[in-house]
């Protein structure tokens, strides 16, 4: 009998409220506009200790059951990106429509789908499990798709500061590709930023031998930089590259060489290369080409790497189970608030629905998906703590 409830599959229409209840919500970043208030009351109800991080305006929870370890966390957001040309929408972004088999709104898919997820997977894991051992965990931002300032980082440092760590953390980022169920994230790539302003001698564009124009000095750097190998990746993450996002020069005048060149340039990196190798490479370049250069960095993320292991496992099993299929670990695209976690986690995963329709217009998640995903949620904390 325990088996046949284990892999009962979750109820469509609780996952589907649930999630019709928060997209209603019009919370554009960093504004929560009542998501975490209503989440809140509901996990009070199950017997979780909350606690309310909010600062700068965002804010943030923290809410654990049990005193024991393992730690098992769903970590998530509930602000979500503005909505565009509200007339490009085929329905109201705030109001959840269902059709043929998707449901719309802004957040359906990043991540309010997931956070209904979570909640059906909890409450009904501790229906059957209220004696659970270890302890479950959410932490909750509203500031992950905004500056991530105030957020989700807010809340590990408040963890970190009294030594409370967490075993394994699963944020509800939609991760899949094609399929539901082919893609879980298992780390990040970081993110570095720098700030170029190469020197020069402005002069009568008719006279360039009494002016040194920087657009020309800097070219052969950035033919140089743009063709250089930076690492050949790992294991887990492609090799790291760099791109120039902006580029200004000049007064606007046709007639006059430019006195400086700006550069905007980032690097996307994994664990093949260190921050301080990246700048050191880069640094030695511009000095070869004897510019006369001002450089300024700023780090955006810290790779995060979660190898195979005891979470990667779980998620892996509970996904095939429940779809027939094995997901593909993947470190691709942008920063997630994984990377704060990372540092007092020793295992983070995010797993998710398709990602196709993110920040789009007329975005969507399907409906099967949810309640896949909330029968995949509770396999997988059936899994890590061993009940």
């Amino acid at each position: 009998m325990r088996a046949a409830l284990r892999h009962a599959p979750v109820p469509q229409g609780r996952v589907l409220a649930l999630a019709h209840e928060l997209i209603a919500r019009r919370s554009l970043t960093p504004d929560d506009a009542g998501c975490q208030g209503w989440l809140i009351v509901r996990l009070q109800a199950l017997g979780f200790q909350v606690e309310n991080v909010n600062q700068g305006g965002v804010s943030n929870f923290w809410a654990r059951r049990g005193t024991a370890s393992p730690v098992v966390c769903f970590a998530g957001h509930t602000d979500v990106v503005p909505t565009g040309p509200v007339e490009q929408w085929h329905s109201d972004p705030f109001t959840p429509v269902e059709r043929e088999g998707q449901l719309y709104g802004r957040g359906a898919a990043d991540m309010k789908g997931s956070i209904a997820a979570f909640l059906t997977a909890v409450e009904d894991f501790l229906h059957e499990h209220p004696e659970h051992p270890g302890s479950i965990a959410w932490l909750i931002t509203s500031d992950e798709e905004g500056p991530a300032i105030d957020g989700t980082v807010r809340v590990v440092e408040r963890l970190a500061a009294r030594g409370e760590r967490i075993d394994a953390c699963i944020v509800g980022e939609p991760t899949c590709v094609h399929r539901f169920g082919d893609t879980m994230k298992n780390g990040r790539r970081g993110s570095l930023h720098g700030r170029l302003k190469v020197k020069g001698t402005q002069a009568h564009i008719a006279y360039p031998h009494l002016g040194r124009n920087p657009v020309h000095l800097v070219a052969p750097a950035i033919t140089e930089l743009a063709a250089m190998e930076w690492d050949q990746g790992n294991a887990y993450f492609p090799p790291t590259t760099w791109q120039i996002s902006n580029m200004h020069s000049g007064t606007g005048a046709a007639n006059v060489i430019p006195g400086h060149a700006e550069l905007a340039f980032n690097f996307r990196f994994g664990t093949a290369s260190s921050i301080e190798s990246l700048q050191a490479r880069l640094a030695a370049v511009l000095d070869r080409q004897e510019l006369d250069y001002e450089l300024e960095w700023e780090i955006g993320a810290i790779p995060f790497l979660t190898p195979r292991g005891s979470l990667v496992e779980a998620i892996s099993a509970a996904t095939e189970e429940v779809t027939g299929i094995l997901p593909e670990l993947s470190t691709t695209g942008g920063t997630s608030d994984g990377r704060f976690i990372a540092q007092i986690a020793t295992e983070v995963v995010e797993f998710g629905p398709i990602n196709a329709s993110i920040h789009k217009i007329n975005e969507h998640v399907g409906i099967a998906e949810l309640q896949q995903l909330a029968h995949i949620y509770r396999l997988t904390l059936e899994k890590l703590l061993h009940v």
